[in-house]
């Protein structure tokens, strides 16, 4: 995996944990150390553990890729993956702007993470639901519509008078 790919990956996994703020930066012109230096803060030393985990263990089970060192704990509030061409820091919001590393590499241009399409919804995706027909007026014209019959009785003068006339 080249170093561009594995920083973006390392990226996305930080993200995955909630990693707050991270960023890329390419410091292939600027530094003989590493290519790719991946920043992201956390907000608790739980919060670390887990972005730290889930970075070096899926790398490790999906890609058999293993950081050649590590540095600092949990405690320490910084800790980096070393993966050579590509250095992973995840610190506490308040390391981080202590030692402000994009001040100090500045220089070093922000990679942006690819974008995501969305992806079109395939017919099986698609929700079923009930779609009305679309009635026309052809349709209503050709339509036999069948009312029921009810018998009126009919209310002639002389049965109205009758009902009106007072009985004595």
């Amino acid at each position: 995996m080249d170093s561009k790919k594995l920083a973006l990956l390392c990226r996305e996994l930080a993200d995955n944990r909630k990693a707050e703020d991270i960023v890329v930066l390419d410091v292939r012109k600027i530094s003989s150390v590493t290519d790719y230096f991946v920043i992201a803060s956390g907000t608790s030393e739980p919060h670390l553990r887990a972005i730290m985990d889930e970075i070096s263990d899926t790398l490790r089970e999906e890609h058999d890729i293993t950081p050649t060192g590590k540095d600092g704990t949990i405690n320490t509030s910084w800790v980096v993956l070393d993966y050579f061409d590509v250095m992973v820091h995840v610190m506490r919001v308040e390391a981080r702007e202590r030692y402000d590393l994009e001040g100090l590499w500045n220089d070093a241009p922000r990679v942006k993470p690819p974008a995501v399409k969305a992806a079109k919804p395939t017919e099986a995706a698609k929700p079923t639901e009930a779609v009305e027909p679309k009635v026309t007026k052809a349709k209503v014209a050709k339509a036999k519509v069948k009312t029921p019959k009810v018998k009126i009785p009919k209310v002639t003068k002389a049965k109205a008078n009758k009902k009106s006339a007072p009985k004595s």
